[in-house]
């Protein structure tokens, strides 16, 4: 189920919906999140596009973002009813809920004190929150695969126990928050974990289950359980834990909390435990497979994602009639990145090789079933074009285009290093002979700095460096560099024109 699909879904469904599936819920339940209430959404984003992502955020949905120190994060707040927004983010990979954050967590310099201080943690934290969101995706997704029938018998049990877990896990959650209230008026609390714990057996996280027991779980269809992970994502140097034992531990004692079932596999939910130095989030996976995957259907050997794309593309702030072009574009991440967000502008895509034109004209296609069926307006096409053509002979007038976007080479899985001393200089002639004097724009990643530096310092009187992004690719750090087209126009030999039209007329600068 796609992100925009999902986003439809969700944006006809209320939290306090009756139709939603029959999952145990209360009155309790429900008043944890009203639909005006707020919820912290946490989202990973391409290294070194934060300020875009959260530029994107701030205009679609008018919240702003934290950057966390951690980079390729941001965290920003809004209304429950909002959830469906989220989902048609452009520049995010992957989207999780934040159950709590700390801002500067104290962990213990030993590694046994401080792996006990993360067990104890897990069941004072307040999960209701985060769970009631999470059991809206996850029972839109369950309803939309049931409803397309592509395997009914396995996915209606599916759901059913996902459906059945959460109620569980929400009235666990919610019982345990009355239990504190309850203990601090001097009540004696009733814990559901009681109840558990007379039925089930706590074993450990990693511990495999015997086989009668599965058999025991399976032969009663009225105690579906929940399957989940714990994924840990730490950075510093300064704990004396590794990744593993603070997932193992804190997994552990979530399991003891809830009566879930450890799998690292097929698991319903995945908690997230990010770490960064002293800063901790724990929070709850909303997207099971990140989202840069959205427009591409036949992948080459170098695919851009399409967060990423997206990002490059904000980046030369397309405006409505502009020409944009990617001569390198490999299997058309970055036009159908841009004709799905920007559907005013005419995007261009060439490659020299004729399966990279044959796998962006496919992808083209899917693009175009895709919007077809949502709307019927599409009957007419997208206004993206894929040609073969040469990268350095571009079969396209002078000055006619107004914005260039592409992945150059890096010299690792395509060409080398060593051709990319002849290959970048030719391409970035052949670029400003195409793009608009003074108005024309360059966004382009690589990987090869040196070469690339040594290019445009030969052509600098037709380039100017304006911006660089430094982002992780693939475990490559590469840079985005924006340059702006200057209103020098090309020698003759570079452009191949006479020397009375190298020079720019006045008229032209106004223009």
């Amino acid at each position: 189920m796609s992100d925009e699909e999902t986003a439809d879904t969700l944006a006809h469904m209320s939290l306090t919906d009756p139709g939603m599936p029959a999952v145990q819920r209360s009155s309790s339940d429900l008043d944890l999140n009203p639909p005006d209430a707020t919820i912290t959404i946490g989202a990973t984003v391409p290294t070194g596009f934060e300020f875009t992502a959260a530029a994107e955020v701030k205009e679609k949905l008018s919240s702003c973002c934290k950057i966390s120190k951690d980079r390729g994060k941001i965290y920003f707040n809004i209304p429950v009813d909002s959830l469906s927004q989220v989902h048609r983010l452009r520049s995010v990979d992957n989207l999780f809920v934040v159950v709590e954050e700390f801002a500067d967590y104290k962990f213990k310099e030993s590694k046994e004190a401080a792996l006990e201080d993360l067990q104890q943690l897990a069941g004072k934290l307040p999960w209701a929150h985060a769970l009631h969101v999470w059991q809206l995706n996850t029972s839109v997704k369950k309803k939309k695969i049931r409803h397309k029938q592509q395997n009914p018998a396995k996915g209606s049990r599916q759901g059913a126990a996902a459906e059945l877990g959460a109620g569980d896990a929400l009235a666990v959650a919610t019982e345990v928050q009355q239990g504190s209230s309850q203990e601090s008026a001097g009540q004696e609390p009733v814990s559901l974990l009681e109840e558990s714990s007379e039925e089930k057996d706590g074993s450990d996280l990693m511990a495999t289950p015997s086989k009668e027991k599965e058999a025991d779980e399976i032969s009663s269809p009225g105690s579906p359980v929940l399957k989940y992970r714990v994924t840990c994502n730490r950075a510093g140097d300064k704990h004396s834990f590794s990744s593993n034992e603070a997932a193992r531990d804190f997994g552990g004692a979530v399991q003891e909390h809830f009566q879930w079932k450890a799998d690292m596999t097929n698991f319903d939910v995945e908690v997230l435990l990010n770490i960064h130095g002293n800063e901790l989030v724990v929070a709850i996976a909303l997207t099971e497979e990140s989202l840069h995957r959205r427009n591409i259907t036949h992948f080459g050997p170098t695919t851009l994602r399409s967060t990423l794309a997206y990002g490059m593309l904000r980046l030369c702030d397309p405006q409505p009639a502009d020409v944009v072009m990617d001569p390198m574009c490999g299997t058309g991440a970055i036009p159908i990145e841009g004709v799905s967000e920007w559907s005013r502008c005419y995007f261009l895509g060439g490659d020299n090789n004729p399966q990279a034109v044959n796998r962006t004209a496919n992808n083209i296609v899917s693009l175009l079933k895709k919007c077809q069926n949502k709307d019927s307006s599409f009957s007419w096409g997208l206004a993206v074009d894929a040609v073969h053509w040469d990268i350095f002979n571009l079969p396209l007038r002078t000055s006619s285009v107004d914005i260039i976007v592409t992945d150059m080479p890096f010299g690792k899985r395509i060409g080398s290093k060593r051709k990319n001393w002849d290959l970048y200089p030719a391409c970035l002639r052949e670029m400003s002979r195409v793009c608009r004097p003074g108005t024309g724009r360059a966004v382009l990643l690589t990987h090869d700095k040196k070469c690339f530096y040594k290019a445009l310092a030969k052509l600098g009187h037709l380039w100017r460096k304006m911006q660089t992004v430094w982002v992780n690719v693939g475990g490559l750090h590469a840079a985005v560099y924006l340059l702006k087209r200057t209103y020098t126009k090309a020698t003759a030999q570079e452009a191949g024109l006479s020397s009375a039209e190298q020079q720019v007329s006045p008229e032209e600068e106004r223009d």
